[in-house]
């Protein structure tokens, strides 16, 4: 990509609308799902990170729970298949490293497995469906040895 992004952690409060954006363009507008599951009630208490473009427009996003969770990855259209899933992921894996946390896990959307699969995240559940979409939940293990700038 010619371009650079910048990754960067976000704050939920400070930067609410432009996660928020990303999240109701992808799952709610895209993928049909209703705005109250994805706004979920649980944005406060994680931590997200943002990917913004040159000048400044928010292209992707990626939210960590307490639980070791790491969900609502979601990357504008126009940018997806440059590596920016990849690189948020990077970003909450190394954060979940200097917490010291053993492993994450996340769900999943059955069309996503091999982007996962290529992560290092291996299936742990039968299909299930969440807002209408077959999910996997899949987890990674952490070594600390793993840990990168991010």
């Amino acid at each position: 990509m010619s371009q650079r992004i910048n990754f960067r952690q976000a704050s939920w409060p400070a930067d609410r609308k432009a996660l928020s954006l990303i999240r109701r363009e992808v799952f709610v507008e895209e993928q049909q799902v209703p705005e109250d599951l994805e706004f979920d009630g649980l944005d406060a208490g994680a931590l997200h990170w943002l990917a913004e473009e040159p000048g400044g427009e928010p292209i992707g996003t990626l939210r960590l729970l307490p639980s070791g969770q790491i969900g609502r990855m979601a990357v504008r259209r126009p940018w997806r298949g440059h590596g920016i899933g990849s690189h948020l992921l990077e970003c909450a894996l190394n954060a979940a490293i200097r917490h010291g946390w053993r492993e994450v896990w996340l769900n999943a959307q059955a069309t996503r497995l091999g982007f996962y699969a290529r992560h290092d995240f291996f299936i742990i559940s039968d299909t299930f469906e969440d807002a209408g979409i077959p999910h996997r939940r899949m987890l990674r293990r952490i070594r600390n040895s793993m840990a990168r700038a991010g």
